[in-house]
């Protein structure tokens, strides 16, 4: 494992011991550990945890791979996955320490903040147009410099209220300055400078790109704007999901999420990776990140979608609980940050039931 480990690896062992005596399922930051298995079940988890981690800067290395993460393979027992740029990559491991391996060619993978120009759409409601204040979240918006992303979310500090968002949609990949305007609908949806604003560029996590010595990691692409009640409300539009609740909820393998974004509206998909190191190309640059959130679907989000909260698809209060932020994808899988490492780091909540 690399030195000094990841914030996640602490609170895993301490689940770990706890899942050795409680028979429900336990919870810890980035995912469920399920009892049946009981303790063979949550120590092959981390074992598969800690071989990702320890080969994942090599296996970055070889010309083709993208990204890693762990999954479920046949059985349910848990694989490092590789993620594969095209077909036929060489230098593959069959296993890191006698954990099994299995590749995915996924194609690279991109940031989803520059949504395609506005297109006739078939649904009752089009989340590229303009909406009446306050708008909904799920719908287009951006810095003025930016075509168009997605407004995932109002969350509060207990005293303001801001729109939350990538940093690649509200502040332009670090080149926006706090106090730019940011626009409902974006810009390539129409959206005008200053008539269109909700609200300013507040703060944002600065991304970290690879240079030719070094690729560090990144665990966020978020950025929050300073708005208020009267310009942005707390659900989707009539054709999502609703209204999010406001306490998040970790990611875990198989777990069933949706969102509703900009482009593609309201989608589902599942799951199928967690601790992911991915590369992701924007562009100008290609960034790490370490910790993230795998979802399988091909549907689930296209260009536009970036700054979606994707949140759980359950029954009753499993229901609409906010587990990731959306930001990237390939034509095969979506990226997502863990929710609760984005409102952490901007010491907010999210505004919801």
């Amino acid at each position: 494992m690399r030195s000094g480990g990841r914030r996640s690896k602490v609170t895993f062992l301490a689940a770990l011991l706890a899942e050795l005596f409680l028979p429900s399922p336990v919870v810890h930051d980035d995912f469920w550990i399920f009892g049946p298995s009981g303790r063979s079940g949550a120590a092959d988890l981390f074992a598969a945890m800690a071989a990702q981690d320890l080969h994942s800067p090599d296996l970055l290395t070889i010309d083709g791979v993208v990204g890693t993460a762990v999954s479920l393979g046949f059985g349910g027992t848990p694989v490092v996955v590789v993620y594969t740029a095209r077909v036929g990559v060489l230098g593959m491991p069959a296993s890191l320490e006698g954990i099994p391996v299995l590749s995915q060619v996924t194609g690279e993978f991109w940031a989803l903040g520059d949504g395609p120009r506005a297109k006739e759409s078939e649904r009752a409601v089009d989340p590229k147009q303009r909406f009446s204040r306050p708008v909904p979240i799920g719908v287009s918006g951006g810095q003025p410099d930016v075509t168009a992303g997605t407004i995932g979310a109002r969350v509060s500090d207990g005293s303001k209220t801001f729109a939350l968002s990538n940093n690649h949609v509200f502040a332009n990949r670090n080149d926006a300055n706090k106090g730019d305007d940011i626009l409902q609908p974006g810009r390539v949806d129409g959206g005008t400078d200053p008539s269109n604003a909700i609200g300013t560029l507040h703060d944002y996590e600065p991304l970290r790109f690879c240079s030719v010595l070094s690729c560090p990691d990144n665990r966020i692409d978020a950025a929050i704007a300073l708005t208020s009640a009267e310009n942005l409300g707390t659900g989707t539009p009539e054709n999502g999901y609703g209204e999010p609740r406001s306490k998040p909820l970790a990611a875990s393998l198989s777990q069933k999420v949706q969102k509703y974004g900009r482009t593609t509206g309201l989608t589902t998909g599942t799951v199928t990776g967690i601790n992911a190191t991915i590369n992701v190309n924007y562009n100008n640059g290609n960034v790490r990140f370490v910790d993230q959130i795998l979802i399988t679907d091909g549907t689930f989000s296209q260009g536009g979608d970036s700054g979606s909260l994707v949140v759980t698809k359950g029954e009753g209060e499993d229901n609409r609980q906010p587990v990731g932020l959306l930001f990237a994808g390939s034509n095969t899988h979506t990226i997502a940050n863990p929710i609760d490492l984005v409102l952490e780091r901007f010491g907010v909540s999210i505004d919801g039931s």
